[in-house]
Order: C-alpha cells, then structure tokens, then sequence
C-alpha cells in the first residue's frame, strides 16, 4: 500500500471517529452534531406570491408588515408570512432583536447540506400529495440537538389559514425545543451549593449553573409582618452578567397572580438588596419606555411539553439614584401549595452595548427547571 493510500485511509479513519464522537446514536443510526446557533431557524416553503385573496385575508389579520427591525418588508410571499411571527421582534429588550434569526430556501433547494440544521420549519403546499393539512413535530430527523416542524398543505388557502391561527404556537414550540436543550445543559453543570439552599430554605428545587456563585442568602424584614427569604446567584462574568434570585413570601392576598402585585413586590424587595457603587442607588423597574407584561405560562419540566402554571412577567430593570444601569429580566411566579408561599425566581441581564437575547433566553432557561414538592419528579 502506497504512503497516499496510508494517508487517505487514516484521514477518513479519523474523520469517522470524529463524526461518531460528536454525534448521538439514536434508534441505531449515529447522527451528527446539528449547525447553525440558538435561535436560528431555517424555513423551506415555496417561493411564489401570495394569491390576492389570501394576502386580503392576512391584512385582515393584523398581520401586515413584520415588526421585526430585520425583517420590515410587507407579506408578499408564504415565507413573509412565517417571518411575520417567528421574526417578530421580542418583548421588553432594550434593543430590537427578533425571536429567531431566519434563514429560507425553496423546497427544491432544501438538499442534505442543509438538513442538519439545528431549527427547520418544513412548509410543503402540494394538492397533488395532499388531501388535507397535516402537521408533524419531531426531534432528531437529521442531527441532534434538532427540532423539526413540518406542515403539509393541500392548499396555499389551508396554509394560511392554519398559520394564522397556529403561528404564535408554532413558534413557542421551537422556543421550548431551545429552552430544553438549554436545561440539559445545566442538568449536567449544577452548582450543588445553591441547590441545597432552595432546597432546605424554600423547599424547591432549580437548576442553578455551576458557574454561578452564591452571593446572598437571607432574610428581610419587609414593612407588613410577614418577611421574605432571598437567594441571589450570579456568573459575574464582565461584559455578559446574569444574576438569578429567587425570593419567597406568604400567600395572603388572592390578588398575587396580577401584574400590579408582582411588579410592586418586585421593586419592594430588589430595592432593598441590589444597589450600584453611588450611595442611595438601587434597583427599579422601567415602566415608562418598555412597561412590563406579563402572561400566564407553563413551567415546562424538561422532556415534556406540558406542566405547570406560572405567571411570566419581562420587563426592563434600571438603577435608580445612581449609574446609568440597565437591561432585561423575566420572572416566574408560582404558588407552593405545600407550604403555602409564592416564588418568584427571576434572571436579569447586563450586558452594555451588547444584544440580549441569547443571554436572556439562556439565563431564562434556569426559571423553567423550578420545581416544587407537588410537581413531579424530573
């Protein structure tokens, strides 16, 4: 055997280990490490103008022009469409940034080169391989980590249709898909120390990062008679922080799950222990720019796609009295029927000059591993 062939032989032996190493097995097959990044999601559907009926019918939705800053042009096209929502741009950041970044071939251009790609939508409308709509979810087609959405149409009208009424639900399944990768992260990177402090003084469980430190556990006293027990974690990491704290009181007022409440609790008791370097500073809420929102939410458990009611707030946080500090943060709030308290388990973000999302949803991820003695065991 020539020294060529030697060479060839090693170096396809190597690329193969390296594949088989990088990969997952699954149902026999070994499937590679999925591309692109988080967030980024690939449509493939067709390339052809909307019908006029159809674009009549979306405008009559509200759903005209994406109000994402990378994604302004007008709906013309069944990619517009699927752009409209899942290149939206996401609530309460101090910057536009869309919920994915987006990327879109023709159904004909959609070869093997692309299908490991990470977040694919599948939008195939064919009325000669369809009587009816048909959708699919699955994970792991092609590659792992992967999630694939695929929607079968018979029609470009049945297409519309099923998006206008599920478009919103499509794209929270693929932020789910994501929010779970990210949770399998930290199941494996657990910071045991701050782990066993949720779970003898707030009774809970949630999956702090290794990388983040305890920085306070504690008790305040608050102006009613009932206190607050606090816990603050933070990966202090320069350009890119993000602080997680997890505070718990009483359940006594049947008005807690409204967001006047959990905005004013949250200024009650953050103020009391975020502070900056000026003397008098402490952390507030942005009600005037961006005011918070809140919506009821499933705290997802991870490996289902259902589970438990919590309320979500996001909003701005900002410094009061002191530097020009700001940036986003989310919140969940449930209620511990075991022990009769709410908790709230918040993440926030610093990042000056920098975008947020990724940080965010990264950091928002540990929120969704909250578990309380009534839910069931992970």
């Amino acid at each position: 055997m020539t020294y060529m062939k030697r060479y060839i032989l090693m170096t396809l032996s190597v690329s193969l280990l390296m594949m088989m190493g990088c990969g997952k097995k699954t149902g026999g097959r070994v499937l590679t490490s999925a591309t692109g990044t988080i967030y980024e999601c690939l449509v493939v559907s067709p390339k052809q103008p909307l019908s006029q009926e159809s674009l009549n019918r979306i405008a009559a939705s509200g759903i005209e022009h994406p109000t994402g800053s990378a994604y302004a042009e007008p709906v013309t096209t069944t990619y517009d469409l699927v752009r409209a929502t899942l290149g939206e741009d996401m609530p309460c950041l101090p910057q536009m940034e869309p919920y994915f970044v987006l990327t879109h071939v023709s159904n004909a251009a959609f070869d093997d080169y692309l299908k490991p790609t990470r977040n694919i939508l599948l939008v195939d409308i064919n009325p000669e391989k369809y009587t009816q709509l048909k959708v699919r979810v699955s994970t792991d087609v092609w590659s792992h980590p992967q999630a694939v959405y695929r929607i079968q149409a018979a029609s470009e009208e049945e297409f519309v249709d099923y998006w206008l009424q599920h478009g919103n639900e499509v794209r929270d399944w693929f932020v789910r898909q994501e929010l779970q990768r990210q949770t399998a992260f930290y199941r494996a990177n657990t910071n045991a120390d701050a782990r066993k402090v949720l779970q003898k003084e707030f009774g809970c469980d949630m999956l702090i990062p290794e990388d983040y430190m305890l920085i306070m556990d504690t008790t305040l006293s608050m102006q009613e008679a009932d206190s607050v027990h606090l816990m603050w974690c933070c990966n202090n990491k320069g350009p890119m922080r993000r602080d997680v704290v997890v505070y718990a009181y009483p359940y006594t007022d049947p008005n807690t799950f409204t967001l006047d409440y959990l905005n004013a609790k949250r200024d009650e008791v953050l103020s009391r222990v975020i502070t900056a370097s000026v003397k008098g500073s402490y952390m507030g809420t942005e009600y005037k720019v961006f005011p918070p929102q809140m919506r009821n939410v499933q705290a997802l458990q991870p490996k289902k796609d259902d589970g438990f009611y919590a309320a979500e707030v996001r909003g701005l946080w900002k410094i009061r009295n002191g530097e020009a500090m700001g940036g986003p943060y989310v919140s969940l709030t449930r209620l511990d029927q075991v022990r009769g308290n709410v908790i709230t388990a918040e993440t926030f973000v610093f990042a000056p000059g920098q975008k947020k999302r990724n940080a965010l949803r990264q950091a928002e991820a540990i929120l969704y591993t909250l578990q309380l003695p009534t839910d069931t065991i992970r």
